[in-house]
C-alpha cells in the first residue's frame, strides 16, 4: 500500500544519496526491488519514502497496471534533483579521502588525489565523461509536467547559451547560475568560494518587478523564448550588484563602448538569482545539428578515433589563408590533431552571422586533413573580456575534451574604449592565461599574427619575415570595405569558396538594405523631411521604401501604449524590429520617431546593424521653434501640466552626440534638408551617385 501521510527522519547523508539515484536510475521499479537495490528491509524503504516526501524530495503516484507489485512511479522534484547532485559531491569526497587514507596506511605515502573540494575539473582525464546537470529521460519528463505549474522566467538569448553550457557540462564545475558568494569571489579574484578558477559572471538576471516575486527556496521553471521549459532552478541567492564595480573587474572598465559593459547597464536585469538547475531538456538547434557536439560527444569522439591530444582554435570570423597556416603550425608544433571550434552563439555586434560563417567553414574543411581535423560549433555567448575571457575559453575547451588552445594576439577584444584605445593590450590575454595555465588543465598555444610574403609566395609569422622582403597583409577594416565596394580580394589572402560566400551575404553597400533614423523634437520637422527623402528614394528607384513615422506606428503599431518612459522605448523598440527587418531583407526603412532616449537609440542601432547600415540623423531644430510652429497647441497644454512627460518640457531628450548627420531646419527649406541626407547616403556608398 502507499506510504502513510506520517513524518519521519530523512536517512543519513549516504542512504539518502543512494535513494534518490536509486529512484532517478528506475523510477517505475517495484519496492521490493528498490529495497533490494538499497539493500534495506521494505520497512525502511517505506520510512525513507516519507522522509523524501515529507522533505519535497520525490513524489509517488499511483499507475494502472497488471503487476500489483510496480503500482507506484517515483519521481525527483526540482529540489530532490538539487539534493542529489549535492549529495554526489560529498558522497565523492568522502570515498576519496577514504580512499586516500587506505593508500597511506598501505604505502606509507599519500595517494596524490585531490580532496573534491580542492579538485577542479581542470584535473579530469580529457576523454573521460564529464558531469552533466540533466536527470534522466523519465524523471525529465514527469518533471517537465510538475515544472509547469511553477512560476517562469522567460530566458534570454544570452541566458539560453549559458543555460545551455551549463546543462551539458560545457561550464563544469558550475552547478547552476551563480550564487552571490560565488559572484563576488568570481567578480574580486576569478574564484569561485571554494577557491575554484573560474573568471567569468554566470548570472541569472531578472527584472525588480520578477524578483520581488520569487522567494529563497522557491523553485522556478526555465523557458526559452517558445515557452518550453528547459529546466527548473531552486533559488537560494537573490542580490542587487554593483554593476559599476562588475565592469570594473570584469571587463577593466564602466565604460559603454564596450559591449558587454552596454549590456550590464541597458539591457541586462537590475536583479541577479543564484541556485542549483536541473536539466530537462536541451534547447532546440534547427541549424547546422549535425555540426553541435556536447562536451561528452566530443569526448566520445575523440576516444573513439583515438585522438590524445587536440589543440582546440576559437574563432567567431571567416577563415581565411591566414588562419589556415596559423591552425596548420599550431597542430604541427604540439604534435596535436585539430578542433575547429568557432563560437555561433552570440558574439560582438557587427561579425558576420554565424549561418554564413559556417557555410564558409564547411567551403574550406576539405582544404585540412580529414584524419587529423574536425569541426564543432559552440554555443556560447561570448563578453568579449580579453584576458578573462581567454582563461574562460581555455576552461570551456577542457571541458570539451581538448588538451591545447590557440590564444591570440587580443584575443576577444571588443576593440576601442571611448578615448579611442584599445580596451586591452595585445598579449594581456596571453599572459593572465599563461599565469593560470596549470589550473586550467590545458597548454596555450600562442596566436603568431601571419602576413604574406611576396618573394616567397607564402605566409609567415610576423616576426619571422626575412629582412628586406614585401610583407602584404589586408586589415579586417580593409576586407570589409571591398566587399562593400565590389573590390577584388586577391587569393593570397582568402579562398575563392569563401570570397564567393561573403560576396553572397555582403553584397555592395548600393545594393544593401539600410535604416534612416531621424530623431529630434516634436514639431522638429522630422516626419516633413523623411517624407520628402522617401519619395526621392522612390523617385531613384531599386530598392522598396519604408517610411515609419512616430504618429502612424502609434496608431497602427502601438495603439495600447501610453507616454511613460518604458511604453516610450517599447515604441522605439518596436520601430527599431520592424526597421531591422526590412533592413535584413534588402530594402530602405526611413524612421521618424521623438526617440529621446540615447540608450534606446543605441539598442535599435545595434539592431539594425547585425543587417545593414544604420544612419542617425538629428534634426536639430531648438525647443522655442518647436514651439512657434506648434499647430496642435502641445507644448501650450505641456507648460500648463496638461500633458505629462513631455518631451523637451517635463521629459528629457537626450541630444544625440555623434549622429551621422545633423540637420539645421530653421533657415532651410524641406527640399534642401532632404538633398543633405541623400548627399550623406551618397558619400557612405548608400546610393548610387547620380
Amino acid at each position: 500500500m502507499a506510504p502513510p501521510e506520517t513524518h519521519a527522519a530523512l536517512p543519513e547523508e549516504d542512504q539518502l544519496f543512494r535513494l534518490l539515484r536509486q529512484l532517478d536510475l528506475a523510477p517505475d521499479a517495484s519496492q521490493r526491488a528498490t529495497a533490494q537495490a538499497l539493500g534495506v528491509s521494505l520497512g525502511t524503504l517505506n520510512n525513507h519514502l516519507r522522509a523524501a516526501v515529507a522533505a519535497g524530495l520525490i513524489t509517488i503516484s499511483e499507475r494502472a497496471g497488471p503487476d500489483r507489485r510496480q503500482r507506484f512511479a517515483y519521481a525527483l522534484t526540482t529540489r530532490g534533483a538539487a539534493t542529489k547532485a549535492r549529495l554526489t559531491d560529498r558522497f565523492l569526497e568522502r570515498k576519496l579521502a577514504e580512499y586516500d587514507a587506505l593508500h597511506a596506511e598501505l604505502t606509507g605515502t599519500e595517494s596524490g588525489l585531490l580532496s573534491l573540494k580542492k579538485r577542479t575539473p581542470l584535473m579530469l582525464p580529457n576523454l573521460a565523461p564529464i558531469p552533466e546537470l540533466y536527470v534522466s529521460y523519465d524523471s525529465a519528463q514527469k518533471l517537465k509536467v510538475s515544472a509547469g505549474d511553477l512560476v517562469s522566467h522567460d530566458l534570454t538569448p544570452r541566458q539560453i547559451c549559458d543555460l545551455e553550457l551549463l546543462m551539458n557540462g560545457g561550464f563544469f564545475p558550475l552547478k547552476g547560475f551563480l550564487s552571490e558568494e560565488d559572484y563576488t569571489g568570481v567578480v574580486n579574484d576569478m574564484r569561485l568560494a571554494d577557491g575554484t578558477l573560474w573568471p567569468m559572471p554566470i548570472t541569472l538576471d531578472v527584472s525588480e518587478k520578477f524578483a520581488d516575486s520569487i522567494e529563497i527556496g522557491q523553485d522556478i521553471a526555465l523557458r526559452d523564448q517558445e515557452g518550453v521549459i528547459l529546466a527548473t532552478m531552486t533559488v537560494t541567492d537573490r542580490w542587487v550588484p554593483n554593476k559599476v564595480l562588475e565592469a570594473e573587474k570584469v571587463f577593466g572598465a564602466d565604460d559603454i563602448a564596450h559591449p558587454a559593459v552596454n549590456y550590464l547597464h541597458h539591457k541586462a536585469g537590475a536583479v541577479y538569482l543564484g541556485g542549483p538547475v536541473t536539466g530537462i531538456q536541451q534547447p532546440v538547434h534547427y541549424d547546422f545539428r549535425a555540426r553541435r557536439d556536447t562536451p561528452n560527444e566530443l569526448r566520445a569522439y575523440f576516444r573513439k578515433v583515438g585522438w590524445r591530444k587536440i589543440v582546440a582554435f576559437q574563432t567567431r570570423n571567416p577563415l581565411h589563408r591566414a588562419h589556415q597556416e596559423l591552425t596548420f603550425r599550431a597542430a604541427r608544433e604540439v604534435q596535436a590533431n585539430l578542433l575547429i571550434h568557432p563560437v555561433v552563439g552570440m558574439t560582438k555586434p557587427g561579425d558576420v552571422d554565424h549561418f554564413t560563417r559556417v557555410r564558409c567553414y564547411e567551403a574550406v574543411l576539405d582544404k585540412y586533413p580529414q584524419a587529423t581535423t574536425t569541426m564543432s560549433l559552440l554555443n556560447l555567448a561570448m563578453r568579449m573580456a580579453g584576458p578573462r575571457e581567454a582563461v574562460w575559453h581555455g576552461i570551456i575547451r577542457r571541458n570539451h575534451g581538448c588538451t591545447h588552445f590557440i590564444v591570440g594576439r587580443d584575443h576577444a577584444g571588443p576593440g576601442k574604449n571611448s578615448q579611442g584605445k584599445d580596451f586591452y593590450g595585445p598579449y594581456d590575454a596571453q599572459e593572465l592565461f599563461k599565469k593560470h595555465e596549470a589550473e586550467i588543465g590545458l597548454e596555450m598555444v600562442d596566436f603568431k599574427h601571419m602576413v604574406y610574403v611576396q618573394e616567397k609566395a607564402q605566409y609567415y609569422p610576423a616576426n619571422e619575415v626575412p629582412a628586406g622582403d614585401t610583407v602584404l597583409d589586408i586589415s579586417g577594416t580593409e576586407l570589409r570595405r571591398r566587399l562593400r565596394e565590389g573590390l577584388d580580394i586577391p587569393e593570397w589572402f582568402s579562398f575563392p569558396e569563401v570570397v564567393t560566400e561573403l560576396r553572397r551575404t555582403s553584397p555592395p553597400r548600393s545594393k544593401q538594405g539600410f535604416t534612416v533614423f531621424f530623431t529630434g523634437f516634436s514639431g522638429s520637422g522630422k516626419s516633413t523631411i523623411a517624407n520628402a527623402l522617401m519619395v526621392k528614394l522612390m523617385e531613384m528607384g531599386g530598392r522598396p521604401v519604408t517610411l515609419l513615422d512616430g504618429d502612424i506606428v502609434r496608431k497602427n503599431l502601438s495603439s495600447e501604449l501610453g507616454f511613460s518612459k518604458e511604453h516610450r522605448d517599447l515604441n522605439i523598440r518596436r520601430i527599431g524590429y520592424v526597421a531591422s527587418e526590412i533592413t535584413k531583407n534588402g530594402g530602405i526603412a526611413i524612421c521618424a520617431p521623438i526617440a529621446p532616449y540615447a540608450t534606446t537609440r543605441r539598442a535599435v542601432r545595434e539592431d539594425i546593424e547585425a543587417f545593414g547600415a544604420f544612419v542617425e540623423v538629428h534634426v536639430a531644430t531648438s525647443i522655442e521653434e518647436c514651439e512657434r510652429r506648434d499647430r496642435k497647441g502641445l507644448y501650450k497644454l505641456a507648460r500648463e501640466g496638461k500633458i505629462k512627460e513631455f518631451t523637451g518640457i517635463s521629459d528629457p531628450y537626450d541630444v544625440p552626440e555623434h549622429p551621422e548627420l545633423r540637420i539645421e531646419t530653421e533657415n532651410a527649406d524641406v527640399d534642401t534638408c532632404a538633398h543633405q541626407v541623400l548627399l550623406m547616403l551618397e558619400s557612405m556608398g548608400l546610393i548610387a551617385a547620380h
